[in-house]
């Protein structure tokens, strides 16, 4: 009767860890989600910058597994290189394993308060931004108090016989150690609980050093395979990047294994609290395997691309066009919508390669914006013909609205690649080939508008799924702040031609054009919002204004 007490404690202070644990994630995305993903998407033109941002990144979430995920769906879009985002994954394991030992420097006293505060902060505020941020606290409270709750559960397995031999036979045996461990890892989808837990049984006194540091290890090979499993039915490119990742933890574990013993007697040496040996093991495991792996991030990404080569069948065809939907029109538009996502998700690669061969001056960013623009035409002609052939029988008003929008949708689309291809990327080329440099202001306004059209595609994704009115006000509102750019940009580069600035006569066409080019392709971005609009009657037929 006692120890199925204990268990039960046990496993619910486990329990209760996860919980908090999903708490911070949930409330970070829900806070600073957008954020988040453009940071990452954003901070990755660096070696440097890719460690500290998958180390912010899993900070901010707790979680590893969902920068992992995150990581995944970029270099799958095309917006991460497949280098940079292994260094992205060696930072996030840094940032998993900093939290821990965060969290063991004993402020477990301050749970009260922080969950306290947290539903304040939930309760009392409108913004979905800070009721994120109260879910975020309440969960970084839950997670402390569970520690607590963790060295109550297993205090009582000092005296436990059947445990201390169960744990003499582990000792002997590390490798069935590493398995249990993994697999805990595995089944709780966080590598965090388990260390958690093992840091808890650690401090009970009924582990040796040596079988610490393999339940440690264990946990770190299970918390990478999650994301492998979720990316298994992704396209090769998100795969590569969560398999490199397990990879490099496991060569990490095999290597590390061996010398357990050794390694646990050198860091007791350190000048650390003993009690603290699982959260020091698992942060300096991830801080030495991210300074080895990381010279061999290119090798390791070239690896993998061979290991999990590109699929030639099918990629580039329609995936969610089902023509056993059609006499289903609600599965069938479903369908269509989930195509025409995918569409924008080209389009926005597009665009991110475009501009980072503006800022880098990298015409290898542009390499496959040719096969990518076909790509779209392909899929924007698809959907229209999976459409067309909807039944009309039965069909009702507002299905037949929607098959419209996600036609003029692909549409928008397929003009913007057009643009992409044939007007910005040829300027780019120009600008590169040539040796061209526009001055410092001309610069900073195009790379501004760059980012800005960027952003706006990610909204006009988001309003064509959720139809949401306000987002679709704030988009046409932004048409017109970038008619305003456009407008203000030219008339400074005219006046910087006036004043004999060489930099801008020379590339004063390019100048102008991607003025131009970046302006079309928003209003394309802007048309999703009116069909909304309109419907909301927020939207008048005219912008004139009415006679006196």
């Amino acid at each position: 009767m006692q120890s199925t007490i204990v268990m039960v404690n046990l496993f619910g202070a486990v329990a209760l860890l996860l919980f908090g644990l999903s708490l911070v994630k949930d409330g970070v995305t829900r806070a600073f989600g957008s954020r988040l993903r453009t940071g990452l998407a954003q901070g990755t033109s660096g070696a440097v910058r890719s460690f500290v941002t998958g180390l912010i990144a899993t900070l901010a979430l707790q979680s590893s597994t969902a920068t992992a995920l995150m990581t995944a769906s970029f270099v799958e879009k095309g917006l991460v290189r497949a280098q940079m985002a292994q260094i992205v994954l060696l930072g996030a394991n840094v940032g998993t394993a900093m939290t821990a030992w965060i969290v063991a420097t004993g402020v477990e006293w301050l749970s009260p308060v922080i969950i306290l505060a947290g539903v304040v902060i939930h309760r009392m505020s409108r913004s979905s931004a800070r009721q994120g941020a109260g879910f975020a606290l309440v969960g970084i409270g839950l997670m402390l108090l569970s520690l607590d709750l963790l060295s109550v559960a297993t205090e009582p397995m000092r005296e436990s016989r059947a445990l201390a031999a169960f744990l003499s036979m582990l000792d002997s045996a590390w490798p069935v150690a590493v398995i249990i461990s993994a697999g805990l890892a595995f089944a709780s989808s966080s590598s965090l609980a388990i260390v958690m837990l093992v840091l808890s049984l650690s401090s009970a006194g009924v582990l040796s050093a040596g079988l610490t540091v393999a339940l440690v290890l264990g946990a770190n090979i299970g918390g990478a395979v999650p994301p492998v499993i979720a990316t298994l039915g992704s396209a090769p490119p998100a795969r590569r990047v969560t398999l490199g990742n397990l990879v490099v933890r496991g060569i990490g574990c095999l290597i590390a294994l061996p010398i357990a013993g050794i390694n646990a007697e050198w860091l007791q040496h350190l000048p650390l609290p003993r009690q603290n040996l699982p959260v020091d093991v698992h942060l300096v495991f991830n801080l030495v395997v991210a300074i080895i792996a990381w010279p061999f991030a290119g090798l390791l990404a070239r690896l993998m691309g061979r290991f999990v080569p590109d699929e030639e069948s099918g990629e580039t065809g329609p995936r969610y066009l089902d023509e056993t939907t059609l006499d289903t029109p609600v599965m069938a538009l479903s369908g269509a919508t989930r195509e025409v996502l995918r569409v924008g998700d080209l389009v926005e690669a597009m665009l991110t390669r475009a501009s980072n061969a503006f800022n880098n001056n990298d015409l290898g960013e542009l390499r496959d914006i040719g096969k990518m623009e076909k790509q779209v035409d392909l899929l924007q002609q698809e959907v229209k013909i999976f459409l067309s052939r909807l039944g009309r029988d039965g069909l009702s008003a507002e299905d037949g609205r929607r098959s419209i929008v996600i036609i003029d949708y692909a549409i928008n689309l397929e003009h913007m690649g057009d643009i992409i291809e044939k007007g910005i990327c040829e300027q780019i080329g120009k600008k590169v080939t040539n040796g061209l440099k526009f001055s410092e202001d001309g610069y900073q306004e195009l790379k501004s508008l760059f980012n800005l059209t960027i952003d706006n595609l990610r909204i006009a994704q988001t309003i064509f799924v959720s139809r949401n009115a306000d987002l679709a006000r704030h988009l046409i509102e932004v048409k017109v702040d970038v008619r305003h750019m456009e407008k203000r940009s030219a008339e400074r580069h005219l006046e910087r031609l006036r004043d004999g600035l060489l930099q801008s006569l020379q590339t004063s066409s390019l100048h102008l054009d991607m003025l131009r080019d970046l302006k079309r392709v928003n209003a394309h971005i802007a048309s999703v919002a009116y069909p909304i609009l309109e419907e909301s009657g927020l939207l008048t037929e005219s912008r004139l204004r009415p006679e006196a």
